[in-house]
């Protein structure tokens, strides 16, 4: 049995051919196709800068782990190694897990946690703990796994949208449902048509996958801080705008915090 620093110890292996460019990376698109998170984690932190000052610090976790996703995805695709693959799920997991903890409405709590958010935090992260051990069995399912919890997402959102006329909000939803929608069809099709791409000569729908994946989670995270707002900051107001300019067509997404003030 290969060890788990070795390169190609791992089941999972993605579309695109390996070690086309360099002896060294086993994927070379697919590696450096994760320098969006370089990018845009580092920009975020500082966009969201007035927002985590009014909500809370522990977003900066939230920017911190995405960051470490992409480099421990640089290193999986580099080598294609079992350790490679289970420390970019774990730290994916444990994105998802800092994200609900933070952002999650009170209202869907499980029952017996009533409303409060410390216990439910603490569920969270013992269910995160638990699962970081359960990812060590059948490594080959996780990252089917991670993508099931969209739907728990997804669920949310739509609920949400139903609840809100806000049409600020109502395009951030979706805006950030297509681009999700869009990043799972290029992973779908990189794992279930690569024959197909191949050939084609097309092996880039997975790196295609990092930038869009990389793009969403900005998107998402505003729409869960304009939701959560409507819940744990009734006394501010949250105004979304776009880096670089509001009027470009495309742009990242931020929020501007403002006190409500009665005259």
């Amino acid at each position: 049995m290969p060890s788990i620093f070795a390169y190609q110890s791992s089941e999972v292996d993605w579309c695109e051919s390996n070690f086309q460019h360099s002896e060294l990376v086993a994927e070379f698109y697919n590696t450096f196709s994760n320098v969006t998170f370089f990018i845009f984690g580092p920009l975020m932190m500082f966009l969201m800068y007035p927002y985590a000052q009014k909500r809370s610090r522990c977003i900066y976790i939230t920017w911190i782990l995405f960051m470490v996703i992409g480099l421990f995805s640089m290193y999986f695709h580099m080598t294609l190694s079992l350790l490679g693959q289970l420390l970019d799920e774990i730290a994916i997991l444990w994105l998802l897990a800092s994200s609900y903890s933070i952002w999650m409405p009170r209202c869907y709590f499980p029952t017996f946690l009533g409303e409060n958010r410390p216990r439910f935090t603490c569920l969270v992260l013992i269910t995160t703990v638990v699962s970081t051990f359960l990812s060590f069995l059948r490594p080959v399912i996780n990252a089917y796994a991670l993508n099931s919890i969209a739907v728990h997402i997804l669920y949310i959102v739509f609920q949400e949208y139903k609840k809100t006329n806000n049409k600020e909000l109502r395009h951030i939803m979706e805006v950030s449902v297509v681009l999700w929608a869009f990043a799972l069809t290029s992973w779908i099709s990189d794992r279930v048509l690569c024959s197909f791409w191949q050939w084609i000569n097309f092996f880039y729908l997975h790196s295609i996958w990092h930038v869009l994946i990389s793009i969403t989670f900005p998107y998402g995270m505003v729409t869960m801080a304009l939701v959560d707002a409507r819940y744990e900051m009734p006394g501010h107001t949250l105004k979304v705008r776009y880096w670089p300019r509001d009027t470009w067509p495309v742009g990242l997404p931020y929020v501007e915090v403002s006190d409500d003030k009665n005259c």
